[in-house]
């Protein structure tokens, strides 16, 4: 999946669709274990990642709430093979101090019961320590929001703005101006 998704970028940049500096990627949950992978194998590829109630601790996942259930999907630490297979990928595991990453906006919400929201605030504090870039490293958490399901409109309105106004930030879009007669 990570080799996937990375390789879709390179070929959008390749073939000159867009370059790294006009490249944003978004995802959740898994998604965002995806955006996470990405963000740390291959920083150079995107401008910003905005990334909602990821796994990023792949080595600690099965030690949270609901983390015993992911093992029949992750695997178990405990296993000498698939402990290298989780630490492979594990996002948190592969920040690497002086790197220049990507602008980075994570959403939690404090009453997810799937994703310990510990996992943003870890890897959010991780990035900030490391990156080499003066691209902002930010976390948004809300304690109206859990997985996502269940969140209020207001507050679906409120990380969608968020979002919006983070990536227009990041990729340069600014409205446009009419000309007065």
């Amino acid at each position: 999946m990570f080799d996937d998704f990375i390789a879709c970028a390179e070929y959008l940049i390749g073939k000159k669709y867009t370059s790294p500096s006009h490249l944003a990627i978004e995802g959740g949950s898994n998604g965002g274990l995806l955006m996470g992978a990405a963000l740390t194998q291959r920083p150079d590829l995107f401008r910003a990642v905005v990334s909602h109630v990821g796994i990023y601790d792949m080595l600690r996942v099965e030690l949270f709430p609901n983390g015993a259930f992911n093992v029949t999907e992750f695997g178990t630490v405990k296993d000498p093979e698939q402990f290298r297979a989780l630490y492979a990928y594990s996002p948190y595991h592969h920040v690497v101090d002086g790197v220049k990453y990507p602008a980075v906006l994570m959403l939690t919400g404090d009453n997810d019961g799937r994703v310990d929201p510990a996992n943003s605030r870890k890897m959010t504090a991780r990035l900030q320590a490391a990156t080499g870039s003066p691209y902002p490293v930010l976390l948004r958490t809300s304690s109206a929001s859990g997985h996502g399901f269940g969140s209020s409109l207001d507050e679906v309105i409120a990380q969608g703005t968020d979002v919006f106004a983070f990536l227009s930030d990041q990729l340069g879009v600014r409205p446009e101006t009419k000309a007065k007669n």
